[in-house]
């Protein structure tokens, strides 16, 4: 196993690295990583609605679209990132405590009652401190996670604008009632008493990887080289840095329909056409091992019938590309709008 210290903090360069070291690399890898000011968005969300776009341009956020499904999150100096890939296996999808185990017993260690809660969330008391996010490209697999250690809570309340069918479905009133920080619940070693701790957040990532290091009798340091930077520099201008990328050319859609279920938000946009599906986009928080893309594409130009729109799902498996959702339910959705 490869363990990386990655020391920028751009956020188009930190996305394009874990993009460069999926496709690059053999060996089982761990990084960790920083962001300064910056809102991430998840591979299926229209960006558009999950910020604030007028705080974010005043505040001189960035805005970076990830590879991984899920939800908004806001990065800043006080969050440490950390990115696992190895090679994808059966059952690895989806399976969070497999992934966030190592993290927990690391947090366990300096008196933190860190648990994995609902679908990808890691929480301490109630309140989460860390969302997961997961990928599959060309054989291997990704699974990543922010960890909040003393991030400023006011600036993820005022950059975020959730959608409003998640903000009703859970009851939830801010970001800031259900977020919080390790640092708060840290430990002194001193004395053994609950204060508010004193380690910095780049501290606390050293003592991470220092964690990952003895506990893995493979692991090994590795540096990127200026040849890896170089390539991932490129990645980041072609890509991550760009306006297609992170917010991409959106059709006035005739039909806007969304529910949210168990496994997360899902929102179908399209345009219909003499009685046929046009310009369609499915946004959301959810997550699926193969592009929507392929979605999208398999129902334009189909009829918007219930029974042609079911007819078209039938040939693949919905649950590969929104993972827990039916055929029926997608169907459902497109034609007859949210129940």
């Amino acid at each position: 196993m490869l363990l990386i210290i990655n020391d920028s903090k751009n956020a188009y360069f930190n996305q394009a690295a874990e993009e460069y070291l999926i496709d690059n690399f053999d060996e089982d890898i761990v990084m960790l990583w920083r962001n300064d000011n910056t809102v991430v968005v998840g591979k299926n969300q229209n960006t558009i609605e999950e910020i604030d776009v007028q705080y974010v341009r005043d505040n001189g956020i960035n805005v970076v679209r990830r590879l991984t499904g899920g939800g908004a999150v806001f990065h800043d100096l006080g969050n440490v990132n950390y990115t696992i890939i190895q090679t994808y296996r059966e059952g690895l999808f989806s399976n969070y405590e497999y992934f966030t185990e190592m993290v927990r017993d690391f947090l366990q260690g300096l008196g933190v009652r860190a648990v994995l809660s609902g679908r990808n969330d890691l929480m301490i008391d109630g309140k989460k401190f860390s969302g997961n996010a997961q990928c599959v490209r060309n054989g291997r697999m990704m699974h990543h996670g922010t960890l909040m250690f003393s991030s400023d809570v006011s600036d993820i309340s005022r950059a975020l604008t959730p959608n409003r069918k998640k903000i009703e479905s859970k009851a939830v009133k801010s970001v800031r009632s259900h977020v919080t920080n390790i640092s708060s619940h840290m430990r002194q070693h001193e004395n053994n008493e609950t204060e508010e701790s004193s380690m910095s957040a780049e501290q606390f990532m050293l003592l991470l990887y220092d964690y990952y290091l003895e506990n893995y009798p493979d692991a090994a340091s590795y540096e990127l080289t200026d040849a890896d930077k170089a390539a991932i520099r490129k990645l980041a201008d072609e890509k991550y840095s760009t306006w297609e990328w992170n917010y991409g050319a959106s059709p006035a859609f005739a039909v806007a329909t969304s529910r949210k279920f168990v496994f997360g938000l899902v929102d179908v946009r399209l345009n219909v056409s003499r009685g046929r599906i046009k310009d369609m986009r499915i946004f959301g928080d959810y997550f699926g091992v193969r592009s929507i893309s392929e979605i999208e594409e398999l129902l334009t130009d189909v009829e918007y019938r219930s029974d042609a729109v079911a007819q078209a799902l039938s040939r693949v498996n919905l649950g590969d590309y929104i993972s827990g959702m039916t055929a029926e339910e997608l169907t459902e959705l497109i034609v007859r709008g949210s129940v």
